[in-house]
C-alpha cells in the first residue's frame, strides 16, 4: 500500500481533537458494552425472565422517545461539548448505583429498572450532541473518512466490550466484588476517562441554532426528515430491519438454554456481530463505498436478515457465532452509509436536531427491538422469535426499495447528489399527478 493511500486512508487522524475523541470512544464503548452485559445476566439471574430482559431494552429506549426533541434541540442551542460531558457524568453516577447495588447483593428488579431509565435520559441527550460534533472535529473533505473511522472503533470497542465483561463477571474473585460488581467498577473508572478525554478537547462549536425554544423550532428536525426523502427511508430502513431481526437481548437464553455456555458464551455471542462488523469497517476505511450506495445497502441490509434466520435456527456455538458475524458485517455498511447520508444532507445548524431524531430510530431499532424481542419469545419461545424477526427483516427489505427508489438508486456520498436524488424523486412524483 503507498504512502499516499495510507494518509488517505487515515486523514481524519491528522486532527487532534479527534484522536481525542476517538480514543475517549474506546473508553466509553468498551465500559459500556461490559456494562450491558453485566446487566443482561443479572437481571436474567434474578428474573429468569425473557420478557424482564425485554424490560431492560424498554427502559432504556422510553428516554429517547420522551425527550428526544428537547435533546436535539439542546444539541444545537448549547455547546455540544458541554451537554456531552452534563450527560455522561449523569451516567457515572448511575453507574455508580450499580455498583453499589451488586454490592449489597441487590435482588429487587425495580431499582435497576430505574437506574437504567437515567442512562437512557443521559444517552437521548449525549446522542445527538455527540453525532453534531463529528463535523467539527475533521475538516469537510475528511468528513467520510471520520464516519467510516468512526464505525470502526465502535466495532472494536464492541468487540472487546462484551468479551471483557464476560472475563470479568466470571473472574475467580470472593466477596462482595466478585461477578457483576467488578464489571461495574471497570465500568466507571471507563466513564471517568471518558470525561477526562472530552474536556480536554479544543473545539468549541458554541451555538448553532440562535433563536429561543418554540414549536417550530423543536419540531424542525422532524419536518426535515419528513421532507427529505433519502434522509427518512434510510433511518426508517434501519429500524424496522433492526427492530424485527434484534436477537441480542435473547442472548442469555441462547448462551444457556439452547447452546448451554455460561457468561464467557455469552461474551462471544455479544462481540460476534461486532467482530463481523470491524472487519468490514476495516476494509471500507481503505476502499470506501464510491458508487451505488443505496443498492448496496438495501442488498446489506437482506443478508442481516437471513443471518439473523441462520442464528435462530442454530443449535451449534460455532454456527451461531459465524451468523453474528455475517450480522454484524452486513449492519455495518448499513450503518456507514446512513451516518454519512445524515451528515451530508442535514444543514449545520439542524444537525442537532436531525440527529436527535436518527437516535430516537435508533434506539427503537435497538433497545425497543429488544423489549419486542423479549415479548415474542415470551409468547413463541425464543428461536421462533428470532427466526420471524428476521423473516420480518428480509420483507421490510423488500418494501422499502419500492417505497423509497430515490434512497435504492442513491449513488456518490457528496451533499449535492445525495440533495438531487431527493429533488429528482420530488419533481417525477408531481409530474404523476
Amino acid at each position: 500500500m503507498s504512502d499516499r493511500s495510507f494518509v488517505s486512508g487515515s486523514a481524519a487522524f491528522l486532527s487532534r481533537d479527534f484522536r481525542r475523541y476517538q480514543l475517549a470512544r474506546v473508553l466509553v464503548i468498551v465500559g459500556a458494552e461490559a456494562q450491558t452485559l453485566a446487566v443482561a445476566w443479572l437481571v436474567y439471574q434474578i428474573t429468569h425472565s425473557a420478557l424482564y430482559l425485554g424490560y431492560t431494552g424498554l427502559v432504556l429506549f422510553l428516554p429517547g422517545l420522551l425527550f428526544m426533541l428537547p435533546a436535539g434541540h439542546a444539541a444545537d442551542r448549547f455547546d455540544r461539548r458541554h451537554v456531552i460531558l452534563i450527560c455522561y457524568a449523569l451516567q457515572a453516577f448511575c453507574t455508580a448505583a450499580l455498583f453499589i447495588f451488586a454490592w449489597h447483593g441487590l435482588r429487587a428488579i425495580w431499582p435497576i429498572f430505574a437506574t437504567l431509565f437515567l442512562i437512557g435520559t443521559g444517552r437521548a441527550f449525549s446522542g445527538p450532541a455527540a453525532s453534531a460534533l463529528i463535523p467539527h472535529l475533521v475538516p469537510k473533505e475528511h468528513f467520510v473518512n471520520a464516519v467510516t473511522w468512526g464505525a470502526t472503533i465502535f466495532q472494536i470497542a464492541n468487540v472487546a466490550g462484551p468479551s471483557l465483561g464476560g472475563i470479568l463477571y466470571t473472574l475467580p474473585l470472593q466477596g462482595r466484588i466478585a461477578g457483576a460488581s467488578i464489571v461495574f467498577l471497570f465500568t466507571l473508572v471507563t466513564l471517568i476517562g471518558f470525561l477526562l478525554l472530552i474536556f480536554s478537547l479544543h473545539v468549541r462549536p458554541g451555538r448553532m441554532e440562535h433563536r429561543a425554544m418554540s414549536t417550530e423550532v423543536i419540531l424542525a428536525g422532524i419536518h426535515y426528515v419528513w421532507r427529505t426523502q433519502i434522509l427518512l427511508g434510510s433511518i426508517s430502513l434501519d429500524l424496522f430491519a433492526v427492530l424485527l431481526g434484534g436477537a441480542v437481548a435473547l442472548m442469555p437464553i441462547f448462551a444457556q438454554e439452547i447452546l448451554q455456555t455460561g457468561p464467557r458464551g455469552l461474551g462471544l455471542l455479544r462481540a460476534a456481530p461486532a467482530i463481523g462488523a470491524l472487519a468490514v469497517s476495516m476494509w471500507l476505511t481503505w476502499r470506501p463505498i464510491q458508487r451505488r450506495s443505496g443498492a448496496k445497502m438495501f442488498f446489506c441490509v437482506g443478508i442481516f436478515g437471513a443471518a439473523t434466520i441462520l442464528f435462530g435456527l442454530s443449535k451449534s456455538l460455532p454456527l451461531s457465532l459465524l451468523a453474528l458475524v455475517l450480522v454484524g458485517a452486513s449492519d455495518m455498511v448499513s450503518v456507514v452509509i446512513r451516518s454519512s447520508i445524515l451528515q451530508l444532507a442535514t444543514p449545520i445548524e439542524m444537525r442537532g436536531r436531525v440527529s436527535a431524531v436518527n437516535s430516537l430510530f435508533v434506539g427503537a431499532s435497538n433497545e425497543l427491538g429488544e423489549f419486542e424481542s423479549g415479548l415474542t419469545a415470551s409468547w413463541w419461545g425464543a428461536v421462533r422469535a428470532v427466526v420471524i424477526g428476521g423473516i420480518g427483516s428480509l420483507a421490510v427489505t423488500g418494501i422499502w426499495s419500492f417505497l423509497f427508489p430515490n434512497l435504492r438508486r442513491a449513488d456518490q456520498f457528496t451533499p449535492e447528489a445525495l440533495l438531487q436524488a431527493d429533488l429528482e424523486q420530488s419533481a417525477q412524483e408531481v409530474r404523476q399527478l
